[in-house]
């Protein structure tokens, strides 16, 4: 005699794979644009599947961008713990950015997408607001060092930079025979080469 409970909604959908759905809507249609009835069609489950899950939808989006900033602080805690130089360690924090992006492409396209219509892209544009600070920091560290050119303001030259990786969920696409190491290396060379004084 089975005594196992039944399970709820479609096999196959746990939390993961319901945020992996959510994102890819949300990228679609927009967060707003995106309802949890849509959601439970997309998914073949109830909304109340989904609750079982997630309390709300603003709770898979929280989840989705803290997954985006959570590799982002992770490359950056790494880059703080280096020795050396300060043009290095900043060469370190975009490279493992990239990397992030490329590995968690959708939740990173979301992330940058958000505009602060709710509480949580409001929490979540203050940490990127504090990860542009260090950023910011490292060139300013670079600068006195001697390394990065004294004609371009570091907050600029900062915001140049990872406007080129953020750039990158326009048009990057993982495929095969091209590596993320070898975009991060297009990345640094293009970017570096320029920024050096």
């Amino acid at each position: 005699m089975n005594t196992a409970p039944a399970r709820r909604g479609r096999p196959g959908y746990d939390l993961e794979s319901l945020l992996q759905v959510a994102v890819k809507l949300f990228n679609e249609r927009g967060y707003d644009g995106t309802s949890m009835e849509d959601l439970s069609r997309k998914l073949g489950i109830t909304k109340s599947a989904i609750y079982h899950h997630v309390p709300s939808k603003e709770e898979l989006l929280r989840l989705a961008v803290n997954r985006a900033l959570d590799g982002l602080f992770e490359i950056a805690a790494s880059t703080e713990s280096l020795d050396g130089r300060a043009i290095d360690r900043l060469e370190h924090l975009v490279r493992g950015s990239v990397l992030v992006l490329a590995d968690r492409l959708p939740f990173v396209t979301l992330l940058l997408r958000v505009r602060g219509n709710t509480k949580v892209e409001r929490a979540a544009l203050a940490r990127r607001r504090e990860f542009d600070h260090l950023v910011t920091d490292l060139v300013k560290q670079a600068e006195a060092e001697g390394d990065v050119r004294p004609d371009i303001e570091p907050a600029v030259a900062a915001r140049l930079l990872f406007g080129t990786v953020n750039s990158l969920i326009e048009w990057y696409r993982p495929r095969r025979g091209s590596s993320a190491e070898d975009l991060a290396d297009a990345v640094c060379k293009m970017a570096f080469d320029g920024l050096r004084s």
